[in-house]
C-alpha cells in the first residue's frame, strides 16, 4: 500500500469526542501538509516523528481546545493509522502482550504472563479491521480475499501473524499475532522455575557435547524461547544455520546464517519451503542445524542430516509428551513423497535423536521443563525412552499457582560416558539415586 493511500485511509481513527468526521477533517489537513516524497526517505521511526509534528503544529494552530490527554490520543491514533496498524499498535508496544488475537471488530483479547483477557480495545468497524489486514499482507506480497482466505505473515518487527477471513471464518476477519520471543538464557529460565540449575547445566553440556536435541510441547509452551536459550550453548567457532519458517531465533554467535521459508507469491508461484531450505543448507558446510519447526516431509531430512555428520543438531516439534514427540516425528517424517518402510524410518530416528525435551504449559499459565528423556533404543527397536528428569505438577493452590517438584534419575552410563568423553561435566545429581528439587518461581 503506499503512502498516501495510508495516509488518506477512510476508516475512523479514534472515539475521543471529535467524531469520525473531526477525525477525517484532521487526516485531509495532514496530507495536505506532508511533503510524500520527502517522507518517503525517512524511516518508519523518522515518518512517525515527523508526523506526530505535524499533527501537532496542525491542531496547536487550528484546533479545538483538548486536554493534554486527548491531545496525545488524537495525534498518536492518526500516526498510528497513517503508518502503522491502528488499534493495535500499543498493543505491539505493550512488552508485557506476548500474543494478541483479534476475533471480528469487537472482540480483541491478549495474552499476558500465560494468562488470556479480553480488553476494551476495538476496531471502529469490519471495514478498518480488514484495512489493517490488507497493510500486514500487503508487506509479503500476499493478498486476501474469498479466493485466498488464509495467510501466514510476519511483521517488518518479527512478530508472526495468521489471517483468516470470511467465508472461512464465521465469526468476521480474524488475526493472531503472536509477539517475537524475548530471548531468555537458561539461567534466567532456570530463575524463574522453568527448570532448575542442575537440569541447565546438564543440558548445556549436552548441546556442547553435540547430542541431537527434540525440544517437544504444545502451542505456546514456550519451545521457541527454549530452543534459542539452548542454542547459546554452541560454541562460537561452530558455523551455525538456522531455518525458520518466521524468523524468531536469536542467536549471539559470530557464524550464523539464518534461512527463512518463503509462501508463494499472488500468482501461486515462488514458494520456498522448510525442506528446501533443509537440504540447502546440507551443501552450506554447516557444524549444526538448527530447524524452529518440524512439521512435515522436512523431519526426514534433519534425520538424514542428523545421521550424516551435523551432529549437535536442534529442532522443535508439537507433542503432547516426550514419547509422543518421538511417534509424531515418525509420523511426519513418513509424510515425505519417498516411500521409505517404517522399519526404516524408525531406524533413522533411534540413531539420529538423542535427547527429548518435552515442556508443558500449566494451568496457572506457567511454562516449564516437563520432562526430559534420552533415546536408549537402537537399530530397529521399538522407541525406547529413558526419563532423565519429569516434573510431577500438584493441584492449582489458594494462590492460584501450580505447584509441584522435579524429579531426576540417572544418566544411562553410556550417556554419561559420552559427555565426559567431549570434555563436559555431568551434574552428580544426575549419576546419583532419584532425587526431587523443589519448584521456584514459575516462568
Amino acid at each position: 500500500m503506499s503512502l498516501r493511500n495510508r495516509l488518506d485511509d477512510n476508516s475512523a481513527l479514534a472515539r475521543d469526542g471529535l467524531g469520525t468526521e473531526g477525525v477525517s477533517h484532521w487526516r485531509q489537513r495532514l496530507l495536505t501538509e506532508v511533503n510524500l516524497d520527502d517522507l518517503a526517505r525517512l524511516t518508519t521511526q523518522q515518518r512517525r516523528t515527523r508526523l506526530e509534528k505535524v499533527v501537532g503544529h496542525l491542531l496547536s494552530r487550528e484546533g479545538p481546545v483538548l486536554s493534554d490527554r486527548e491531545r496525545s490520543a488524537l495525534i498518536r491514533r492518526v500516526v498510528d493509522e497513517a503508518l502503522g496498524l491502528g488499534v493495535l499498535e500499543p498493543l505491539l508496544a505493550d512488552d508485557s502482550v506476548t500474543e494478541i488475537m483479534v476475533n471480528g471488530p469487537n472482540d480483541i483479547y491478549v495474552e499476558r504472563a500465560g494468562r488470556v483477557e479480553r480488553i476494551n480495545t476495538t476496531f471502529a468497524s469490519e471495514n478498518q479491521l480488514m484495512q489493517t489486514i490488507d497493510r500486514i499482507v500487503s508487506q509479503v506480497n500476499r493478498r486476501v480475499d474469498e479466493s485466498s482466505p488464509m495467510v501466514d505473515a510476519r511483521l517488518p518487527t518479527g512478530e508472526r501473524v495468521n489471517v483468516i477471513i470470511p467465508p472461512l471464518s464465521l465469526t468476521g476477519p480474524t488475526i493472531t499475532i503472536r509477539r517475537f520471543p524475548k530471548p531468555f538464557t537458561i539461567q534466567q529460565l532456570a530463575a524463574k522455575g522453568s527448570l532448575d540449575e542442575h537440569t541447565g547445566a546438564l543440558l548445556a553440556a549436552l548441546v556442547r557435547a553435540h547430542f541431537n536435541v527434540i525440544i517437544a510441547g504444545g502451542t505456546g509452551s514456550g519451545k521457541t524461547t527454549f530452543l534459542n536459550a539452548l542454542s547459546a550453548f554452541a560454541p562460537n567457532s561452530e558455523r551455525i544455520v538456522t531455518i525458520e519458517d518466521s524468523a524468531e531465533l536469536q542467536l549471539q554467535q559470530e557464524h550464523v546464517i539464518r534461512l527463512e521459508s518463503r509462501p508463494p507469491n499472488m500468482e501461486g508461484s515462488g514458494q520456498i519451503t522448510i525442506r528446501d531450505l533443509v537440504r540447502n543448507s546440507l551443501r552450506m558446510r554447516p557444524d549444526r542445524i538448527i530447524i524452529g519447526e518440524v512439521r512435515g516431509a522436512e523431519t526426514l531430512d534433519m534425520l538424514q542430516a542428523m545421521n550424516t555428520g551435523h551432529d549437535g543438531s536442534l529442532a522443535t516439534v508439537h507433542a503432547n509428551s516426550a514419547d509422543d514427540a518421538v511417534y509424531r516425528l515418525l509420523t511426519l517424517a513418513s509424510m515425505s513423497e519417498v516411500k521409505i518402510p517404517f522399519e526404516a524410518i524408525q531406524d533413522q530416528i533411534n540413531a539420529a535423536v538423542d535427547v527429548i525435551v518435552h515442556l508443558s504449559r500449566y494451568a496457572d499459565g506457567s511454562r516449564r521443563v516437563g520432562e526430559i528423556g534420552v533415546v536408549t533404543s537402537t537399530r530397529r527397536e521399538e522407541f525406547r525412552l529413558t526419563p532423565v528428569l519429569r516434573f510431577d505438577a500438584k493441584p492449582i493452590d489458594a494462590t492460584g499457582k501450580v505447584p509441584g517438584e522435579f524429579h531426576r534419575f540417572p544418566l544411562p552410563d553410556h550417556i554419561a560416558e559420552r559427555i565426559t568423553n567431549a570434555g563436559e561435566t555431568v551434574p552428580p545429581v544426575f549419576t546419583e539415586a532419584p532425587s526431587r528439587a523443589p519448584l521456584g518461581a514459575a516462568l
